[in-house]
C-alpha cells in the first residue's frame, strides 16, 4: 500500500499520522546547491497550526548559501502534499517526511534563496503567459559502486602535504580482479546486458519498489546504462515542475539509502570514470494550455512541432552557455561535456539526433501528449529546482522574443569539421565551470523576475570558490604527467 498522501491537507495528514503511529517528522529542504538537508522532530509536537505558521527550528547560517550568523533564524513550513512514510525505519521509530518551504524568521516572508520558491515562481511565470501546466521528465543516470577508497585530501590537517587519490571498487569493472563468479563489463558496453553480467538488477528492483510503494511515484523503466562499473538509469513518469523537482530530490535520497542497505555507494558525480561515459540528466519538457500541448502541430512535416516550440528551442539555444552554470554546476561536469561519450558538446537542435543538445523525440507520430523536447545538457549534480526553473525561463524568453533556432542539424555533429560547424552556425558549450559562470555573469536577464539578484550573486560566489579550490590543488594525473618535468 502506498504510504504517501497526494494533495492531502494538514488535517488529513495528521489523521494518517495518528493511524499509522508515526513517531517522527523528518523535514526536508535543499541548500542553494541542491544538497538535501533535514531536521527530525517528534510528531507529537507538531499541530495543524504549524503547517500554517511554520516550525521555527532552522539556523540558516549553517546552511550553504542561506544566511549570515547575525540573521540566522528561519522557519520551516512543511508541505502536507509531500507527506510520505520513509521505508527505512523500524515500527518503533516510524518516520514521515515532509518537504518544507523556507521562510524568514520574524516576518515569515518567503526566503528569496529558497530554490523551491524559485521553482514555484517559475511555474507561475509560465502560467502568467498562458501555459498553465509545464511537464518535466528527467532521465537521471548515476553510478552504484561497491566502494570508493580515498587517500586523505590535501585539507587533512594531520597530513597536509600527503596528497590525494582514489580507487573505484566494482566487481563489474574490467580493472577489477575476477574471482571467477562474475563477467566484467567492458568500457562503453554496459547498455542493457542481462544478469549475471548486470549485477544491479536486485538493487534497481528494490529502489523502484520503494519509489512506487512508499512515495507513490509512477516509473517507466529501469536498466543498466552504457558505462562499466555500475551505471544505472531509472526513469520516472513526467510531472509538473515543482512536483518533479521534489521527486528528483527523493530519487537521489532513495538511491543512496538503498545502496547503503546493499553495502554499496551511489554517486551522482557526473564523470567518476576516465575513458567511459558519464552520467547525464536529459530533461524532457513541454508546455500546456487548457489541456492542449502547445508544442504539438500535426501539420509540421519535420517533427510535428509548433512555432511556439521552435521559439522555446531558440531560447534554450540562445542561453545554453549561461544555463550550463546551473544545469552543469560542478568542475567535474566539464569532464563529461567532451566529444566521444554521447554527451552534448554542441549547441544545435534536431529530431532523433543525439549529438545535438536539443532533441525532438519522434518515437511516435500524431500523438499530442507525446510531443516534447529533450534538453540533453544537464547532469544530475544540479539543483533540480534551479535547473528546471532556469530552462523554463530560457524557453519562455525564446517565446517572448521569437528567437529562431535556425535550421535543424540532422548529421553526426561530432564528425563535422570546424569549418562545417561554422557554416551551420553551431556553437560549443563552455569547457569549464569558470567559463560557464562568466557566461552567466553576462547573460542572466532572462532569469530576472524569478531568480533574485541576491540568489544569483550568492550562487556565483559559491561556484567561483569551487573553481578556485579545485584549481589550487595538484591532481593525481598532474603527478603522472609532470613528475619528470
Amino acid at each position: 500500500m502506498t504510504k504517501s498522501v497526494k494533495n492531502g491537507g494538514a488535517a488529513h495528514v495528521l489523521e494518517t499520522v495518528e493511524k499509522e503511529k508515526v513517531r517522527w517528522f523528518d523535514l526536508w529542504f535543499v541548500d542553494l546547491l541542491g544538497a538535501l538537508q533535514h531536521i527530525t522532530v517528534p510528531s507529537s509536537s507538531v499541530k495543524e497550526d504549524d503547517f500554517k505558521h511554520g516550525i521555527g527550528k532552522l539556523d540558516g547560517s549553517s546552511i550553504k548559501g542561506f544566511k549570515e550568523i547575525h540573521e540566522s533564524d528561519m522557519v520551516l513550513y512543511p508541505d502536507p502534499s509531500t507527506f510520505a512514510i520513509l521505508p527505512f525505519y523500524d515500527a518503533q521509530d516510524k518516520t514521515a517526511r515532509f518537504i518544507a518551504d523556507i521562510h524568514e524568521g520574524f516576518t515569515h516572508e518567503r526566503f528569496t534563496r529558497d530554490s523551491r520558491f524559485i521553482a514555484q515562481k517559475a511555474a507561475k511565470a509560465a502560467a502568467d503567459m498562458g501555459y498553465d501546466t509545464t511537464y518535466w521528465g528527467p532521465e537521471i543516470e548515476f553510478f552504484v559502486f561497491d566502494g570508493v577508497r580515498m587517500l586523505p585530501t590535501p585539507d587533512d590537517a594531520r597530513n597536509p602535504s600527503r596528497g590525494a587519490g582514489y580507487e573505484i571498487v566494482s566487481k563489474e569493472a574490467p580493472w577489477s580482479a575476477t574471482d571467477g563468479t562474475n563477467f566484467p563489463i567492458r568500457f562503453k558496453e554496459g547498455y542493457y546486458p542481462a544478469p549475471p553480467q548486470d549485477t544491479l538488477q536486485e538493487y534497481r528492483n528494490e529502489m523502484c519498489r520503494l519509489l512506487m510503494d512508499s512515495f507513490g511515484m509512477t516509473l517507466d523503466a529501469h536498466h543498466h546504462e552504457v558505462a562499466t562499473a555500475g551505471q544505472v538509469e531509472i526513469d520516472m513518469r513526467y510531472d509538473e515542475l515543482v512536483r518533479m523537482a521534489d521527486k528528483v530530490v527523493t530519487y537521489k535520497y532513495v538511491a543512496k539509502m538503498v545502496a547503503s542497505k546493499f553495502g554499496k555507494i551511489a554517486t551522482f558525480m557526473p564523470k567518476p570514470i576516465f575513458g567511459d561515459n558519464a552520467s547525464g540528466m536529459h530533461v524532457h519538457q513541454s508546455l500546456w494550455s487548457k489541456g492542449r500541448n502547445v508544442m504539438f502541430d500535426r501539420n509540421d512535416k519535420y517533427a510535428e512541432v509548433s512555432q511556439t516550440c521552435r521559439y522555446y528551442i531558440g531560447g534554450l539555444m540562445e542561453h545554453a552557455r549561461s544555463l550550463c552554470a546551473i544545469t552543469c554546476p560542478t568542475t567535474n561536469s566539464y569532464r563529461r561535456l567532451v566529444p566521444g561519450y554521447e554527451a552534448p558538446v554542441f549547441i544545435a537542435w534536431s529530431r532523433r539526433n543525439r549529438s545535438a543538445n536539443v532533441r525532438v523525440p519522434v518515437y511516435y507520430k500524431g500523438i499530442e501528449h507525446a510531443k516534447r523536447i529533450e534538453y540533453r545538457t544537464p547532469d544530475p549534480s544540479c539543483n533540480p529546482y534551479l535547473a528546471f526553473s532556469a530552462m523554463l525561463m530560457a524557453g519562455l524568453d525564446g517565446i517572448k522574443k521569437k528567437i529562431d533556432p535556425g535550421d535543424p542539424v540532422d548529421e553526426d555533429i561530432y564528425k563535422l569539421d570546424e569549418r562545417k560547424r561554422k557554416e551551420y552556425g553551431i556553437r560549443e558549450l563552455p569547457g569549464s565551470l569558470k567559463e560557464a559562470i562568466d557566461y552567466l555573469n553576462t547573460d542572466y536577464m532572462f532569469l530576472k523576475g524569478v531568480f533574485t539578484q541576491d540568489l544569483l550573486d550568492k550562487y556565483v560566489e559559491l561556484k567561483m570558490d569551487e573553481h578556485l579550490q579545485t584549481s589550487l590543488r595538484p591532481s593525481p594525473y598532474e603527478f603522472y604527467r609532470y613528475l619528470d618535468a
